[in-house]
């Protein structure tokens, strides 16, 4: 893979300079640009060529769900990949940042190696799940009592494509998922492009979204029971 163009967008100079430091130095990858807001990210992203925008949520002017929002819907940034970096404390506004087509989020805590992975995850077009952090804000929200579920939104899906979605609002990959369910990795491929089209879904982002809301999975949960009928 070409080297990997890194848009950094974040309100705080410090922050920047140290995300600037570690992705340069980093093999195959470099900043092509620094923002300080939401504006100035989607600018940079479409005069860069940018591969991939590590974006705070939080910045002035534009904030990053909105810049998420204008980067997804611009059919010429169309090959942009979303990091959201943000806290724990920003619960709703990571869900609403996974809906608007972020493509993955870490806590800023994350140690760098598993930084500069993510990266190369996400600028190979892989969703970033896996991590800890991405549970613990989903569970936060939906444990809350103005939750509400709607099953029905799943009704489209079959009893095997229900056991998959959960399985991926999991955090599993395609090959865990093929393990888990003894079958081949393609079969699951093949799963995941089918819910990917019956949920008008973008990606696994928002296919997490859509197995958390709709109440196949629920905090606590470790499988979902494929056998449930909406």
């Amino acid at each position: 893979m070409d080297t990997i163009r890194v848009v950094l967008a974040d309100d705080q100079v410090l922050v920047r300079g140290a995300l600037a430091l570690l992705v340069d130095t980093a093999d195959g990858m470099t900043v092509v640009g620094e923002a300080s807001n939401g504006r100035e990210a989607v600018e940079l992203a479409r005069a860069n060529r940018a591969d991939v925008v590590l974006m705070d949520l939080r910045m002035p002017e534009m904030d990053g769900i909105q810049a998420t929002r204008l980067i997804a819907a611009d059919e010429d940034l169309a090959g942009v990949r979303v990091l959201v970096l943000t806290t724990f404390e920003t619960t709703e506004n990571v869900l609403e940042a996974l809906r608007a087509g972020a493509n993955g989020f870490l806590a800023k805590d994350t140690r760098p190696a598993e930084l500069l992975v993510a990266i190369r995850t996400v600028a190979q077009g892989e969703a970033l799940l896996s991590s800890s952090a991405t549970a613990f804000v989903i569970n936060q929200l939906l444990s809350r009592p103005d939750h509400a579920a709607h099953q029905s939104d799943l009704a489209v899906l079959t009893d095997r494509e229900r056991e998959v979605l959960g399985l991926v609002a999991g955090g599993l990959s395609n090959q865990e998922i093929a393990e888990s369910l003894v079958v081949s990795p393609l079969t699951v491929k093949t799963h995941v492009s089918r819910i990917l089209a019956k949920l008008g879904a973008r990606d696994r982002p928002q296919l997490v979204v859509a197995a958390y809301e709709s109440g196949l999975i629920r905090p606590g949960w470790t499988r979902p029971d494929a056998s449930r009928t909406p």
